[in-house]
């Protein structure tokens, strides 16, 4: 049997999948099994701890619905029995579509029970995980159990280095920590940890961000700024090495989490019964859980001018987890 699984777009997500990719494997044990996997994200296949085939999927190279029905069109040879849509797009079950899979199976959204064979509503309040491992579960109409989210690295660091890794950034506005008080935070780290050193990180298009915190800091010798010097290969290789990871909502905290790293993720619009990285040894949630429109999930703060869910965390709290963490 072939299946082909078409995972999400966003980097957490697809560290969120992994589960789902286990499970498909317990329930169809010697299946080949194929993804498709975002072209930005092509490094990540090769820490998928199962061995997938990875068609690489980019909309400049395929734009559109016809170059959704392009991409899809080039896999039909592969004659797939099964095609799972862990995306809820249209064009995502388009590819299913184009493919010519006997049964395509996704969650009911735009207009896609015209492309899908098997089309289930997606059960709200849940982990994404779980979300994805569901699906499954209705399809094959039987129970599945929930497996870690997994990432393997081949070769692991051997010794942890005195490193402090932050991360203030993430996509979605809402969720990322406002320039004072991340400011506030690393002078109070550094003071904390003065045997370690504090690693910035950030994408290139992050780097003014990182460069306007670390210019406002009195002293800078144990600070590092990785903002724009990193490739996501680069990023696995720094959270294997790290003591921890503090984090925002963001895709570094699924990264490190899956590899097992200590995480700490500080939460404020996104919701972290339904987003929180899923593995819990090792990880600590923060929320301030102050205000009544806590988590809103909404990508931009629709009261603040800067994300105050994100303003009134407890730095005391979080330098205590810092060093419950450093010192486990």
């Amino acid at each position: 049997m072939k299946i082909l699984v078409r995972l999400p777009n966003w980097l957490g997500d697809v560290v969120m999948a992994t589960g789902f990719l286990q499970a498909l494997q317990e329930q169809y044990p010697g299946a080949e099994i194929h993804i498709i996997l975002k072209k930005e994200l092509a490094v990540i296949a090769e820490y998928i701890p199962e061995q997938f085939k990875t068609h690489l999927f980019s909309k400049t190279d395929f734009p559109g619905i016809k170059g959704a029905f392009q991409f899809g069109r080039n896999l039909r040879k592969y004659n797939f029995e099964l095609f799972f849509s862990l995306p809820d797009s249209f064009s995502s079950a388009l590819i299913g579509w184009a493919t010519g899979a006997k049964k395509r199976i996704g969650y009911k959204n735009e207009l896609r029970s015209l492309l899908l064979t098997h089309v289930f509503q997606k059960e709200r309040g849940i982990h994404r995980v779980l979300e994805y491992i569901s699906l499954l579960a209705k399809f094959a109409s039987k129970e599945v159990s929930a497996p870690r989210t997994s990432l393997s690295i081949q070769t692991r660091a051997t010794v942890k280095e005195k490193l402090i890794l932050l991360n203030f950034n993430s996509e979605a506005s809402s969720r990322r920590m406002p320039k004072e008080k991340a400011i506030s935070l690393v002078k109070k780290i550094v003071r904390e940890f003065p045997d370690y050193n504090i690693g910035l990180l950030g994408a290139p298009k992050e780097l003014p961000f990182i460069q306007s915190i670390i210019a406002a800091l009195e002293t800078q010798p144990t600070i590092i700024n990785f903002a724009g010097k990193t490739s996501l290969k680069g990023l696995v290789e720094l959270l294997d090495k790290c003591s921890v990871l503090l984090t925002t909502d963001s895709g570094p905290a699924h990264l490190a989490n899956s590899i097992g790293t200590p995480t700490i993720v500080l939460f404020g619009a996104g919701n972290e019964k339904n987003t929180a990285p899923f593995n819990t040894g090792s990880l600590a949630i923060i929320r301030a859980g102050r205000l009544s429109c806590e988590p809103c999930v909404k990508n931009v703060c629709p009261l603040y001018e800067i994300p105050e869910c994100m303003n009134q965390l407890n730095e005391r709290l979080i330098l205590e987890t810092l060093t419950k963490f450093v010192n486990k």
